[in-house]
């Protein structure tokens, strides 16, 4: 439940004039400094729309969990990372904490850090310093995010040129002209929190690949990754006993609402999860209660009959072992690797090292 999303129009990237657009709304105070913001997206587009229609309508039913992530979905998911059962935020940054000095090492200094799914930017900040960056680059799709995140980054670290993108990480990674600015500078690829767990393994070895395209020998990039563990334990991450998982994944119904002009029913459907053992993945769900019909009007009409017991499937998380994800990583052109975990083995972090080009 890692990938962030607010509402996009696609189109080329285009630096936006973040002054101009605050000045006219009264927000710049004198002697401001604005953050770049590089936008490769603006508002969900009719290609979105189109995708979220077509899988709620599909039969088995299905979202891409990217459209969690409103304004109401990214408070929910912050409140799921505080969460007793919600092991990875706590476990990863436990991890970070103890080793950080000794990742630091193995990075190259004065690197562009280029912080994949940003959210508000605090894993990031603690790492800028340590690791002497040149550049900070923020990549997410929830701009809302993303604006503040980088001036608070600008804040904190002033001898760090920041600046954000807006990109969803869905879509094909396109960061080469932008890194090319500082191409004396190594791209350090910095992707925490198990995100890459919400891509099938083929699309993750896609966005690996995509990384891997970035880099330069002297490259890295350094990765969290949920592992394999007890089934209870994983299912409890994702079924918390306050509810709070549950409200995060029924919003889906309520962007679904808005962005197609539906007439979900949010409390004719209930949030369930599962561990799938053959597919190695935590499966997310949402069940109907009873027979309903829903009606779309955007982009298209259409209407959909769900089946009391019938499910919407609306996100997976795929769990590795540290093997499986060397594998997938030396398959993307990572040759090397590092690897560090917690005294439980929940959860792992690489730094991974690109092949000779």
């Amino acid at each position: 439940m890692l990938i962030k999303v607010a509402t996009p129009v696609a189109g080329s990237a285009t630096e936006l004039d973040s002054r101009r657009l605050a000045a006219e709304s009264g927000k710049l105070a004198r002697g401001e400094r604005l953050p770049r913001i590089v936008t490769q997206r603006h508002r969900i587009d009719e290609l979105d729309a189109a995708s979220l229609l077509e899988g709620l309508v599909a039969t088995p039913a299905h979202s891409n969990p990217k459209f969690f992530y409103d304004a109401q979905g990214c408070a929910l998911f912050d409140a799921i990372c505080q969460l007793d059962e919600y092991y990875p935020t706590r476990t990863e940054a436990g991890i970070f904490t103890r080793y950080r000095v000794e990742i630091a090492r193995q990075i190259p200094r004065a690197a562009q850090w280029v912080d994949l799914g940003a959210g508000d930017g605090a894993k990031a900040r603690d790492w800028l310093g340590v690791v002497h960056a040149r550049r900070y680059v923020g990549v997410d799709i929830a701009d809302a995010w993303l604006r503040p995140a980088v001036s608070r980054i600008t804040e904190a670290h002033p001898g760090v040129e920041a600046m954000g993108v807006v990109a969803d990480l869905t879509r094909p990674l396109a960061l080469h002209a932008l890194l090319h600015e500082a191409a004396d500078s190594p791209a350090v690829f910095f992707y925490p929190g198990s995100s890459i767990g919400n891509f099938t393994p083929q699309r993750a070895l896609e966005l690996l690949r995509a990384i891997r395209s970035h880099c330069d020998p002297r490259g890295r990039l350094l990765i969290g990754v949920d592992l394999v563990k007890d089934h209870a334990v994983l299912e409890a991450a994702y079924d918390d006993a306050l509810g709070v998982t549950a409200a995060f994944n029924l919003n889906l119904l309520r962007v679904a609402n808005r962005l197609l002009g539906a007439d979900f029913d949010t409390r004719a459907f209930e949030h369930f999860a599962r561990f799938n053992a053959d597919e190695s993945r935590i499966e997310m769900h949402l069940r109907a209660r009873r027979d309903q019909r829903v009606h779309f009007s955007r982009p298209s009409p259409a209407t959909r009959d769900y089946r009391a017991g019938e499910t919407i499937f609306t996100e997976s998380s795929y769990k590795y072992t540290r093997e499986r994800f060397a594998t997938l990583l030396a398959e993307a052109g990572f040759n090397g690797h590092q690897f560090w975990t917690d005294g439980d083995a929940r959860f792992g972090v690489f730094l991974a090292s690109p092949s000779a080009t």
